[in-house]
């Protein structure tokens, strides 16, 4: 995150989010105050989270990812969707940069 602020792309912060309900996101990126996409990280369960379509629609994120560690890297635009995307953890860590 500090990454992509000091290098002029915008303000970025990370966040972790969960209700009282115990639904939860392992990872918020804000980018100038404004949520930019959430991550849910799995080591092989490619199960979409519901609450990362819940929470994408709670927040208005652009994005929404469940990045699976156990699949192969794949040759696909993970910021090229706005609906909540199953992503190899490579091919989404690959995107960051």
């Amino acid at each position: 995150m500090e990454g992509w602020t000091d290098l002029g792309l915008g303000t970025f912060e990370l966040r972790y989010l969960r209700t009282k309900q115990k639904k939860e996101v392992d990872f918020l990126v804000v980018k100038d105050g404004k949520p930019w996409f959430l991550a849910e990280v799995k080591s092989s369960d490619r199960a979409l989270s519901p609450a990362l379509k819940d929470f994408q629609s709670m927040l208005g994120a652009q994005h929404a990812f469940q990045v699976v560690i156990n699949l192969p890297y794949e040759e696909v635009d993970c910021f090229g969707s706005q609906t909540p995307t199953v992503v190899p953890a490579r091919t989404f860590l690959s995107q960051l940069i």
